[in-house]
């Protein structure tokens, strides 16, 4: 039987036209950043964002025919893929051709940002163009919301394919009628809290450059820094409780924003993702602070940054390897639970977790209840089927074997085993950190291994599975 053909191939084709004009578009806003520092990298910038629009022009208008009416979720997750992996490239290609960087280099350093990992390949960023780092940035910040989210937005009409395309990138939860109404109000509070943390930031008294830059990366939750000694370059504590904050705001599910002003708040308070993320945060920082002799301010950042998914730092990598055992697994567990789902965070996610240990609460509750006992599963007073329970079961067990083959394939050419699965933890639930500098000694097929863990960590893996099987289906014939 065959799941993909021809025609599923010239719909996918259609609908990443669009995406594509999207990606171009995205290519061109560091364009203005190039100009007023006058770096005269701007046809760098312009050509592959004029080609990428040239062929999405091309692909809309020769395959016109595919409409709306002939989209299906399967090719809703491919588009979606395709287009993670188009931007990787066309963005990629930009960065090797203005910093001179091996083209593998290139677009790991692209997907990483557009993922929101922060792993960098450059060993010193702060010699980069101003208009690079500004487009590190804005890559992370655009990746924050979801590149496809994005541009269904602008360029995508109401009805199947934005509702289609918004599913593709796991995402539900809705807080108007239409995919592309919530869509709306998504970025509208998106844009919101990115003046509020431009604006905090100024007000600490960070210059205009770095404070566009430093939001655009931490309400993402991206924590690609435009310094080598990331947030710690500017020993400033008011800047860190800044950057706490928008990064707890990144964490926190976009409904949960929306419905702050009409509930006065409750909403925020009520929300059992956003009582777990806080609760973590107390009990992690204060399991660090008895254990160790770590700094409270070091403390409190680096458990923010790794449930946020951010990989924000003040400490620099190697200061964090020497740090305790104990303290090493806790940034781990974090890494690996992630914040609310509906935001812009990656790893499993909180509630994916909640919903999972109560499903084996349940399993254990039925089995010494008396026979033919049901017990219901309840979240925030929601019963849940029994195929959520099963597919928050199944999608932890597929991360944690994408870990292990990571991991095993690190330790295979020679990494060290515990800081190679710290890092493929980093990498797959896109937050950042690391320890042992592994990114700066990666080699070519690891990069290439770690692009797609990334990936994975973004779409939720099944977009991916979903790509490879189309891939096989194509060279199988």
């Amino acid at each position: 039987m065959r799941y993909i053909n021809k025609q599923d191939l010239l719909i996918i084709a259609r609908y990443m036209g669009s995406l594509m004009i999207g990606i171009g578009v995205m290519c061109l806003a560091p364009v203005f950043v190039d100009l007023i520092y006058m770096e005269f990298n701007a046809i760098n910038f312009i050509v592959p964002s004029l080609i990428s629009i040239g062929l999405g022009l091309v692909s809309i208008k020769v395959l016109k025919k595919y409409d709306a009416n002939k989209i299906r979720l399967k090719h809703a997750m491919i588009v979606s893929a395709f287009s993670w992996i188009w931007a990787g490239l066309v963005c990629g290609f930009i960065l090797y051709s203005v910093t001179d960087i091996s083209i593998i280099d290139a677009i790991f350093e692209s997907i990483s940002a557009l993922t929101g990992s922060g792993v960098t390949i450059y060993p010193d960023v702060e010699v980069l163009p101003y208009s690079i780092l500004f487009f590190r940035a804005f890559q992370q910040w655009v990746g924050g919301l979801g590149i496809v989210i994005v541009i269904i937005y602008v360029l995508a009409k109401p009805g199947a394919v934005s509702n289609k395309l918004y599913l593709s990138e796991a995402r539900e939860d809705r807080i108007k009628p239409s995919s592309k109404a919530t869509i709306k109000q998504f970025i509208i509070i998106y844009l919101f809290y990115t003046a509020v943390g431009i604006s905090l930031y100024l007000i600490a008294g960070m210059p205009v450059f770095d404070s566009v830059c430093n939001t655009f990366t931490t309400i993402s939750t991206g924590g690609m820094s435009i310094k080598n000694a990331n947030m710690g370059f500017y020993q400033s504590d008011i800047i860190y409780f800044i950057t706490i904050f928008l990064m707890i705001l990144g964490a926190t599910s976009f409904i949960v924003h929306f419905n702050i002003i009409k509930t006065r708040g409750k909403s925020l308070i009520m929300d059992l993702q956003f009582k777990a993320l806080i609760s973590l945060i107390a009990i992690s920082s204060l399991l660090i602070y008895f254990t160790s002799h770590i700094v409270p301010m070091d403390n409190l950042f680096v458990v923010v940054s790794a449930i946020t998914t951010t990989g924000a730092s003040i400490q620099s990598s190697s200061v964090m390897a020497g740090w305790p055992p104990f303290v090493l697994f806790i940034i781990m567990m974090l890494m690996l639970i992630g914040g609310s789902t509906g935001s812009t965070v990656g790893a499993l996610k909180l509630m994916r977790v909640i919903t999972f240990f109560k499903g084996i609460y349940r399993n254990s509750r039925e089995i010494w209840s008396p026979p033919g006992s049901v017990v219901a599963i309840k979240n925030e007073g929601k019963k849940l089927s029994d195929e959520v329970v099963e597919q928050s079961g199944n999608f932890i067990a597929l991360y944690f074997i994408l870990i292990l083959i990571t991991w095993a394939l690190l330790c295979l050419h020679g990494h060290d085993p515990f800081n190679s699965l710290f890092f493929t933890m980093s990498l797959q639930g896109n937050v950042g950190l690391e320890i042992g500098q592994i990114s700066q000694a990666l080699q070519p097929q690891l990069k290439i291994v770690g692009i797609l863990n990334m990936l994975t960590g973004r779409l939720e893996i099944y977009p991916v599975l979903i790509t490879f099987r189309a891939f096989f289906e194509i060279f199988k014939r």
